[in-house]
Protein backbone atom coordinates (compact mmCIF):
# COMPACT_ATOMS: atom_id res chain seq x y z
CA UNK A 1 0.00 0.00 0.00
CA UNK A 2 1.55 3.28 -0.84
CA UNK A 3 2.62 5.37 1.67
CA UNK A 4 0.45 8.82 1.81
CA UNK A 5 2.06 11.84 0.37
CA UNK A 6 2.48 14.87 2.23
CA UNK A 7 0.78 18.38 0.88
CA UNK A 8 2.54 19.75 -2.63
CA UNK A 9 5.40 21.78 -1.90
CA UNK A 10 4.61 25.39 -2.40
CA UNK A 11 6.70 28.11 -4.30
CA UNK A 12 7.84 29.48 -0.73
CA UNK A 13 9.10 26.29 0.33
CA UNK A 14 12.79 24.49 -0.47
CA UNK A 15 12.58 21.41 -2.62
CA UNK A 16 15.33 19.93 -1.28
CA UNK A 17 17.48 20.47 1.58
CA UNK A 18 20.80 19.12 2.31
CA UNK A 19 23.42 19.26 5.58
CA UNK A 20 26.12 17.92 6.28
CA UNK A 21 25.93 15.21 3.34
CA UNK A 22 28.45 12.44 3.40
CA UNK A 23 29.12 9.39 1.88
CA UNK A 24 32.15 7.10 2.64
CA UNK A 25 32.84 3.61 0.50
CA UNK A 26 35.18 1.28 1.44
CA UNK A 27 37.14 4.27 3.67
CA UNK A 28 36.78 6.63 0.77
CA UNK A 29 34.92 9.71 0.91
CA UNK A 30 33.20 10.44 -2.01
CA UNK A 31 30.67 13.04 -0.84
CA UNK A 32 32.17 15.20 2.21
CA UNK A 33 30.04 17.16 4.50
CA UNK A 34 27.53 18.94 1.71
CA UNK A 35 24.83 21.39 2.16
CA UNK A 36 22.35 22.34 -0.05
CA UNK A 37 19.07 24.45 -0.42
CA UNK A 38 17.03 23.96 -3.78
CA UNK A 39 13.82 26.45 -3.83
CA UNK A 40 10.79 24.83 -5.79
CA UNK A 41 10.57 25.55 -9.16
CA UNK A 42 13.86 26.32 -9.47
CA UNK A 43 16.58 24.73 -12.36
CA UNK A 44 19.36 23.43 -10.31
CA UNK A 45 22.94 21.66 -11.61
CA UNK A 46 25.03 19.48 -9.83
CA UNK A 47 28.29 20.16 -12.00
CA UNK A 48 31.80 17.86 -11.45
CA UNK A 49 34.29 15.92 -13.35
CA UNK A 50 34.18 12.09 -13.11
CA UNK A 51 34.93 10.92 -9.74
CA UNK A 52 33.36 14.57 -7.98
CA UNK A 53 31.05 13.08 -5.98
CA UNK A 54 27.78 14.81 -8.39
CA UNK A 55 25.90 11.38 -9.29
CA UNK A 56 25.98 9.56 -5.54
CA UNK A 57 24.62 12.90 -4.45
CA UNK A 58 21.80 12.77 -6.56
CA UNK A 59 21.20 9.32 -5.74
CA UNK A 60 21.34 10.17 -1.91
CA UNK A 61 19.00 12.69 -2.95
CA UNK A 62 16.42 11.22 -4.42
CA UNK A 63 16.80 7.90 -1.40
CA UNK A 64 18.63 5.55 -4.03
CA UNK A 65 21.55 5.38 -2.05
CA UNK A 66 21.94 6.28 2.09
CA UNK A 67 24.39 8.81 3.44
CA UNK A 68 26.81 7.95 5.65
CA UNK A 69 26.05 11.05 7.57
CA UNK A 70 24.19 14.30 7.25
CA UNK A 71 20.36 14.84 6.94
CA UNK A 72 18.03 15.50 3.51
CA UNK A 73 14.42 16.65 2.88
CA UNK A 74 13.00 16.53 -0.67
CA UNK A 75 9.45 17.60 -0.92
CA UNK A 76 8.82 17.54 2.52
CA UNK A 77 9.60 14.67 3.17
CA UNK A 78 12.81 13.26 5.78
CA UNK A 79 15.05 10.96 3.07
CA UNK A 80 16.14 8.09 3.17
CA UNK A 81 13.12 7.51 5.68
CA UNK A 82 10.34 8.55 3.60
CA UNK A 83 12.43 8.09 -0.29
CA UNK A 84 9.03 6.18 -1.16
CA UNK A 85 6.33 8.27 -0.54
CA UNK A 86 8.94 11.41 -2.08
CA UNK A 87 9.38 9.18 -5.04
CA UNK A 88 5.59 9.08 -5.82
CA UNK A 89 6.01 12.76 -6.62
CA UNK A 90 8.91 12.85 -8.17
CA UNK A 91 10.22 12.10 -11.71
CA UNK A 92 13.86 10.30 -12.77
CA UNK A 93 15.23 10.79 -16.17
CA UNK A 94 18.33 7.96 -15.83
CA UNK A 95 21.52 8.63 -17.64
CA UNK A 96 20.75 5.76 -20.33
CA UNK A 97 17.43 4.59 -21.29
CA UNK A 98 16.05 1.73 -19.86
CA UNK A 99 12.87 1.57 -21.86
CA UNK A 100 11.24 -1.73 -22.62
CA UNK A 101 12.11 -2.91 -25.70
CA UNK A 102 9.48 -5.39 -26.17
CA UNK A 103 6.72 -2.42 -25.51
CA UNK A 104 5.53 0.15 -27.87
CA UNK A 105 5.87 3.75 -27.29
CA UNK A 106 2.67 4.16 -26.24
CA UNK A 107 2.63 0.55 -23.52
CA UNK A 108 6.63 1.99 -22.35
CA UNK A 109 4.21 4.76 -21.14
CA UNK A 110 1.39 2.79 -19.46
CA UNK A 111 3.35 0.05 -17.99
CA UNK A 112 5.21 3.11 -16.33
CA UNK A 113 2.25 4.48 -14.85
CA UNK A 114 1.04 1.29 -13.57
CA UNK A 115 4.55 1.38 -11.13
CA UNK A 116 2.97 4.34 -9.58
CA UNK A 117 -0.58 2.99 -8.78
CA UNK A 118 -2.50 4.44 -11.72
CA UNK A 119 -5.69 3.65 -13.39
CA UNK A 120 -5.42 2.61 -16.89
CA UNK A 121 -7.89 4.76 -17.94
CA UNK A 122 -6.00 7.44 -15.97
CA UNK A 123 -2.90 7.12 -17.67
CA UNK A 124 -4.92 6.85 -21.17
CA UNK A 125 -6.18 10.42 -20.38
CA UNK A 126 -2.60 11.94 -20.14
CA UNK A 127 -1.05 9.63 -22.92
CA UNK A 128 -2.12 12.65 -26.32
CA UNK A 129 -0.79 15.20 -23.88
CA UNK A 130 2.60 13.48 -23.05
CA UNK A 131 3.03 11.60 -26.81
CA UNK A 132 3.01 15.58 -27.90
CA UNK A 133 5.05 16.73 -25.42
CA UNK A 134 7.59 14.24 -26.84
CA UNK A 135 6.52 14.68 -30.20
CA UNK A 136 5.53 11.05 -30.88
CA UNK A 137 2.21 10.93 -31.18
CA UNK A 138 2.56 9.43 -35.12
CA UNK A 139 5.01 7.23 -33.57
CA UNK A 140 3.07 5.67 -30.73
CA UNK A 141 2.32 2.55 -31.56
CA UNK A 142 5.94 2.10 -33.09
CA UNK A 143 8.69 -0.53 -31.54
CA UNK A 144 10.95 0.61 -29.41
CA UNK A 145 13.59 -0.56 -31.73
CA UNK A 146 12.51 1.75 -34.36
CA UNK A 147 13.51 4.97 -32.66
CA UNK A 148 16.25 7.18 -32.94
CA UNK A 149 18.40 7.86 -30.07
CA UNK A 150 16.51 11.22 -29.71
CA UNK A 151 13.16 9.79 -29.89
CA UNK A 152 14.41 7.40 -26.97
CA UNK A 153 15.67 10.25 -24.60
CA UNK A 154 12.51 12.08 -25.52
CA UNK A 155 10.28 9.30 -24.60
CA UNK A 156 12.49 8.82 -21.59
CA UNK A 157 11.67 12.42 -20.38
CA UNK A 158 7.81 12.04 -21.33
CA UNK A 159 7.85 8.58 -19.24
CA UNK A 160 9.53 10.62 -16.25
CA UNK A 161 6.44 12.48 -16.09
CA UNK A 162 3.45 10.49 -16.37
CA UNK A 163 2.68 10.73 -12.72
CA UNK A 164 2.97 14.65 -13.08
CA UNK A 165 6.17 15.25 -10.74
CA UNK A 166 6.56 18.11 -8.51
CA UNK A 167 10.59 17.44 -8.88
CA UNK A 168 12.44 16.10 -11.71
CA UNK A 169 15.84 14.77 -11.86
CA UNK A 170 17.67 14.27 -15.22
CA UNK A 171 21.14 12.45 -14.80
CA UNK A 172 23.12 13.73 -18.47
CA UNK A 173 19.95 13.95 -19.84
CA UNK A 174 21.51 14.79 -23.16
CA UNK A 175 24.60 12.67 -23.56
CA UNK A 176 25.59 11.13 -26.75
CA UNK A 177 22.74 13.23 -28.59
CA UNK A 178 23.01 15.09 -31.90
CA UNK A 179 23.18 19.03 -31.23
CA UNK A 180 19.39 18.88 -32.76
CA UNK A 181 17.97 16.54 -30.32
CA UNK A 182 19.90 18.50 -27.55
CA UNK A 183 18.55 21.53 -28.65
CA UNK A 184 14.50 19.98 -28.56
CA UNK A 185 15.74 18.45 -24.90
CA UNK A 186 16.33 22.03 -24.22
CA UNK A 187 13.10 23.02 -25.05
CA UNK A 188 11.35 20.69 -23.34
CA UNK A 189 13.59 21.02 -20.07
CA UNK A 190 12.32 25.15 -20.54
CA UNK A 191 8.50 24.23 -20.87
CA UNK A 192 8.92 22.37 -17.43
CA UNK A 193 10.18 25.00 -16.09
CA UNK A 194 7.45 27.42 -17.14
CA UNK A 195 5.35 24.91 -15.57
CA UNK A 196 6.93 25.74 -12.49
CA UNK A 197 8.50 22.15 -11.79
CA UNK A 198 11.31 21.74 -9.94
CA UNK A 199 14.75 20.06 -12.19
CA UNK A 200 17.67 18.98 -10.68
CA UNK A 201 20.14 17.97 -13.27
CA UNK A 202 23.74 16.44 -13.80
CA UNK A 203 25.68 17.23 -16.93
CA UNK A 204 29.26 17.21 -18.22
CA UNK A 205 27.77 20.08 -20.89
CA UNK A 206 28.80 23.37 -19.32
CA UNK A 207 26.67 24.90 -22.21
CA UNK A 208 23.72 23.05 -20.34
CA UNK A 209 23.67 24.23 -17.43
CA UNK A 210 24.45 27.90 -18.47
CA UNK A 211 21.55 27.60 -21.15
CA UNK A 212 19.10 25.77 -18.24
CA UNK A 213 19.97 26.54 -15.01
CA UNK A 214 18.86 29.05 -12.51
CA UNK A 215 21.82 27.88 -10.25
CA UNK A 216 24.80 25.24 -10.77
CA UNK A 217 27.16 24.02 -8.13
CA UNK A 218 30.15 22.15 -8.71
CA UNK A 219 31.49 19.76 -7.00
CA UNK A 220 35.37 18.45 -6.79
CA UNK A 221 36.58 15.66 -4.72
CA UNK A 222 33.22 15.41 -2.60
CA UNK A 223 32.73 19.00 -1.89
CA UNK A 224 31.30 22.13 -3.31
CA UNK A 225 33.70 24.61 -4.51
CA UNK A 226 31.35 27.20 -6.20
CA UNK A 227 27.47 27.39 -6.16
CA UNK A 228 25.76 30.13 -8.05
CA UNK A 229 23.86 31.61 -11.13
CA UNK A 230 25.73 30.92 -14.42
CA UNK A 231 26.65 34.60 -14.76
CA UNK A 232 27.81 35.32 -11.26
CA UNK A 233 29.90 32.09 -11.29
CA UNK A 234 32.09 33.76 -14.61
CA UNK A 235 31.81 37.08 -13.41
CA UNK A 236 33.91 36.34 -9.73
CA UNK A 237 35.82 33.59 -10.97
CA UNK A 238 36.92 34.14 -14.14
CA UNK A 239 38.18 37.11 -16.71
CA UNK A 240 35.51 37.71 -18.90
CA UNK A 241 36.71 37.68 -22.47
CA UNK A 242 39.07 34.82 -24.18
CA UNK A 243 41.07 34.87 -27.52
CA UNK A 244 41.58 31.32 -28.37
CA UNK A 245 44.71 30.39 -30.21
CA UNK A 246 44.33 27.27 -32.11
CA UNK A 247 45.89 24.97 -34.78
CA UNK A 248 49.54 25.96 -36.96
CA UNK A 249 48.52 29.80 -34.72
CA UNK A 250 48.80 28.03 -31.16
CA UNK A 251 51.62 25.89 -32.14
CA UNK A 252 53.59 28.83 -33.58
CA UNK A 253 52.97 30.84 -30.57
CA UNK A 254 54.05 27.34 -28.63
CA UNK A 255 57.17 27.75 -30.24
CA UNK A 256 58.54 30.96 -29.00
CA UNK A 257 58.07 29.68 -25.57
CA UNK A 258 61.73 28.97 -23.95
CA UNK A 259 60.86 25.62 -22.60
CA UNK A 260 57.73 23.05 -22.79
CA UNK A 261 54.50 23.49 -20.35
CA UNK A 262 55.29 21.27 -17.52
CA UNK A 263 59.32 21.35 -17.51
CA UNK A 264 61.23 23.39 -14.89
CA UNK A 265 62.71 25.95 -16.95
CA UNK A 266 65.76 27.46 -16.25
CA UNK A 267 66.76 30.69 -14.88
CA UNK A 268 67.64 31.71 -18.43
CA UNK A 269 64.79 30.11 -20.30
CA UNK A 270 61.98 31.59 -18.00
CA UNK A 271 63.89 35.53 -17.88
CA UNK A 272 63.47 34.53 -22.05
CA UNK A 273 60.18 33.89 -21.73
CA UNK A 274 59.21 36.43 -19.28
CA UNK A 275 60.26 39.06 -21.52
CA UNK A 276 58.54 38.01 -24.25
CA UNK A 277 55.40 37.72 -22.62
CA UNK A 278 55.65 40.98 -21.10
CA UNK A 279 53.49 43.42 -23.50
CA UNK A 280 50.65 40.97 -22.50
CA UNK A 281 50.87 40.18 -18.75
CA UNK A 282 51.67 44.27 -18.23
CA UNK A 283 48.24 44.77 -20.01
CA UNK A 284 46.90 42.25 -17.11
CA UNK A 285 46.22 38.99 -19.10
CA UNK A 286 46.49 36.08 -18.75
CA UNK A 287 47.95 32.92 -20.78
CA UNK A 288 46.90 29.25 -20.77
CA UNK A 289 48.20 26.95 -22.83
CA UNK A 290 46.21 23.99 -23.13
CA UNK A 291 47.36 21.10 -25.27
CA UNK A 292 47.40 22.56 -28.28
CA UNK A 293 45.50 25.71 -27.63
CA UNK A 294 46.44 28.95 -26.30
CA UNK A 295 43.49 31.05 -24.24
CA UNK A 296 44.50 34.53 -23.74
CA UNK A 297 42.22 35.69 -20.99
CA UNK A 298 41.43 39.58 -20.20
CA UNK A 299 39.40 41.99 -18.35
CA UNK A 300 39.07 44.52 -21.08
CA UNK A 301 37.95 43.76 -24.25
CA UNK A 302 39.42 45.84 -26.49
CA UNK A 303 42.58 45.79 -25.00
CA UNK A 304 42.83 42.11 -25.11
CA UNK A 305 42.50 41.88 -29.00
CA UNK A 306 44.50 45.08 -29.72
CA UNK A 307 47.46 43.43 -27.83
CA UNK A 308 46.84 40.09 -29.49
CA UNK A 309 46.50 41.82 -32.85
CA UNK A 310 49.58 43.54 -32.08
CA UNK A 311 51.61 40.69 -31.03
CA UNK A 312 50.22 37.40 -32.82
CA UNK A 313 48.11 39.20 -35.85
CA UNK A 314 44.92 37.42 -37.09
CA UNK A 315 43.42 34.33 -37.13
CA UNK A 316 42.72 34.13 -33.12
CA UNK A 317 38.79 33.53 -31.70
CA UNK A 318 37.53 35.86 -29.50
CA UNK A 319 34.69 34.57 -27.30
CA UNK A 320 32.88 35.45 -24.26
CA UNK A 321 34.07 33.57 -20.93
CA UNK A 322 31.86 30.72 -20.04
CA UNK A 323 30.85 28.39 -17.63
CA UNK A 324 32.94 25.37 -19.07
CA UNK A 325 36.24 28.32 -18.01
CA UNK A 326 34.84 28.51 -14.67
CA UNK A 327 34.65 24.68 -14.44
CA UNK A 328 38.42 24.21 -15.58
CA UNK A 329 39.40 26.66 -13.83
CA UNK A 330 38.12 25.20 -10.43
CA UNK A 331 38.68 21.99 -10.94
CA UNK A 332 41.33 21.76 -13.23
CA UNK A 333 42.11 20.14 -16.78
CA UNK A 334 44.08 16.96 -16.13
CA UNK A 335 42.25 13.85 -17.60
CA UNK A 336 39.52 12.43 -15.11
CA UNK A 337 38.61 8.65 -15.41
Amino acid sequence: MPEPSAEPVTSRDPAVTARGLTRVYGGTTVVDGIDLDIPAGECFALLGPNGAGKTTTLRMLLGLTPPSAGTITVLGEPIPERARAMRERAGIVPQFDNLDPDFSVRENLITYGAYYGARRRRIEARLDELLAFAELTERADDPIQGLSGGMKRRLTLARALVNDPELLALDEPSTGLDPQARQHIWERLHTLRRQGKTLLLTTHYMEEAERLCDRAAIIDHGRIVACDTPRNLIAEHIEPHVVELRGDLALQWLGRLAFAPGDEPTDSQQAAEDEWLKPLTKAGLRIEPVGETVLIYGTDRDALLDKVQALIGPGYLYRPASLEDVFLRLTGRELRD
